[in-house]
């Protein structure tokens, strides 16, 4: 089905992933596509893995994503980005938050965060690499992290046609709106890359 395009979102509880994906479904729906969203939440709500699937287009029968299937992937944590590389399309997209989370076995010395998942990724699937952490910081407000990597997923999927500052005022929390707007507008510029 060549008309249904698929988003895959991951990363790790209180990253902002779910509100990205509710940002996304409802800016979809505005411009007219019929929008499918499933979301998964890990064990615990800061710290499991999250994972946001979200299809669009003239008409779509189910919200789940198959292996392979995915046109881009979003990672808000690096090694989220290896644990969902197997549902990217080979001809996909991966747009990676150069971030780390150490999971409970690291933290506990376990086990170790692994090195080279960049240089992985890189070497199976067309990836851009974002220091979103880096970017939300130098705009005065680091929780806005994941809008700057929801910028760089609209400027990977060219949705640049919809209104999404009204979409991203509209749902984030009163107060918040400009600062966000200016993390949407960095991710945009950083995903130009």
């Amino acid at each position: 089905m060549p008309d249904v395009k698929n988003i895959l979102l991951v990363g790790v509880g209180g990253q902002g992933t779910i509100l990205v994906g509710k940002i996304l479904s409802n800016g979809l729906m505005s411009a007219g596509f019929d929008v499918k969203m499933s979301e998964v939440h890990g064990m615990a709500q800061r710290g499991g893995s999250v994972s946001n699937q979200v299809r669009y287009g003239k008409k779509v029968f189910s919200p789940i994503i198959d292996k392979g299937q995915a046109d881009i992937l979003v990672s808000f944590e690096t090694m989220e980005a290896l644990r969902w590389l197997e549902y990217l399309s080979p001809k996909g997209k991966a747009v990676v938050n150069d971030y780390r989370i150490p999971s409970a076995p690291i933290l506990t010395g376990k086990s170790d965060y692994p090195e080279g998942i960049l240089a992985v990724i890189k070497s199976k699937v067309a990836t851009t690499v974002i220091k979103a952490a880096e970017i939300a910081q130098n705009i005065g407000n680091p929780r806005t992290m994941n809008i700057v990597l929801f910028g760089a997923l609209v400027r990977g999927m060219e949705l640049t046609d919809i209104e999404w500052e009204k979409v991203i005022a509209g749902i984030v929390k009163a107060g918040t709106a400009e600062i966000n707007i200016e993390a949407f507008r960095a991710g945009m510029k950083a995903g130009e890359i």
